[in-house]
């Protein structure tokens, strides 16, 4: 299931007044965001805009919880934009010599609950993070159980981001927040992301709301997710969509298998009236869905919990991308409105719109 087919409303909800800005070109570009939030019923945004590979302006509006104004240092839960920071790790490791793409994980790791499924022995970090491992998205009462053969067929699952993120502590012995920090967050300046650790160390994360307006009740985190619940600030996430983009800390060769197509896509999403909107290609590269436009690919993934929607785009040639956050369940409300307002590819946007319809 592709990342824009899971989320909400048709496609792009299926797939995928306050204000603080960073600086005054953020209500120049954005004169009506607190309007657009209003009219679709999310209660906040923070947004970071990229133009040729540097950030040009952050912003934020509305409020971040009961009494409390959503600043540009506030943090959002992440939701599923988690997985392109567990990729990003691993690929970092394996670019290091420290863990590989094609070995059996199950030489270092094997989910207990699937001790006596010898299909165990057949996944693999690229399996994992290109969501071909067999596994389902999350685990039922009864525990993990493969729903088919590994490598044979297409299935987002964030418990292959899981069992790949204990793969790589128990192939270099070291917890994989303490993993994240040294390979990923610190060299890229992440100081207000994480995944557990440093949740409400400064700002307290954004509260999420239902579509009704209603704050959620959170459980505290207490274990990471390899594939859920990370937090970051906007500005944050777009430091590391721009060292995504510009395979930072990342040999050649893995770069190249990041950027290749490793489950094809385009035959589920690409369907009647879809197929007008479509790029030549598109799917799963190795933690970001790919769209193979005929100048260059846009590296894409959305993210979706209750009480919040979370979409990141960048085009690899040109350096142009967009972050945007949101703590409401109507969050995907404002992506197509955003994107037009801020000028984003039309490539981009009009896949999505075709993906909604």
């Amino acid at each position: 299931m592709s990342v824009v087919r899971r989320l909400g409303r048709s496609g792009l909800a299926a797939l995928v007044a306050c204000a603080s800005m960073a600086d005054a070109k953020t209500n120049n570009a954005l004169p009506d965001m607190t309007v657009i939030l209003r009219e679709q019923h999310v209660e906040s945004a923070s947004i970071a805009l990229i133009r040729n590979g540097r950030i040009v302006w952050t912003g934020a509006w509305g409020i971040a919880g009961p009494n409390r104004a959503a600043t540009v240092s506030t943090p959002y839960n992440l939701a599923s934009l988690t997985k392109p920071l567990t990729a990003e790790v691993i690929l970092r490791l394996v670019s290091a010599g420290k863990l590989s793409l094609d070995e059996p994980m199950d030489r270092y790791w094997s989910d207990p609950d699937l001790s006596r499924d010898p299909r165990r022995m057949k996944l693999t970090v690229r399996m994992a993070l290109s969501h071909r491992s067999g596994l389902p998205n999350w685990r039922d009462v009864k525990g993990l159980a493969f729903d088919h053969d590994p490598g044979t067929a297409t299935g987002y699952s964030g418990e292959g981001y899981q069992y790949a993120a204990r793969y790589a502590e128990r192939r270099t012995g070291q917890p994989f927040e303490a993993l994240a920090a040294r390979w990923l967050f610190a060299p890229a300046h992440m100081r207000a992301s994480g995944y557990v650790s440093a949740q409400g160390r400064t700002t307290p994360i954004a509260t999420p709301y239902d579509a009704a307006g209603k704050p959620l009740r959170v459980d505290r985190v207490t274990r990471y997710n390899a594939a859920d619940l990370a937090h970051a600030t906007a500005r944050d996430y777009a430091r590391f969509l721009i060292e995504a983009r510009n395979d930072r800390a990342l040999v050649a060769s893995v770069a190249a298998e990041r950027s290749k197509l490793q489950a094809d896509l385009k035959a589920n999403i690409c369907t009647g009236t879809k197929a007008t909107t479509c790029p030549p290609w598109t799917g799963f590269g190795l933690g970001w869905q790919l769209l193979g436009f005929p100048a260059g690919t846009t590296m894409l993934h959305t993210g979706k919990d209750a009480g919040a929607f979370t979409f990141a785009a960048i085009d690899r040639p040109s350096g142009d991308g967009i972050v945007i956050l949101t703590n409401s369940d109507n969050g995907w409300r404002i992506i197509l409105p955003v994107l037009e307002r801020t000028g984003s590819d039309p490539r981009l946007i009009a896949f999505l719109r075709g993906q909604m319809d």
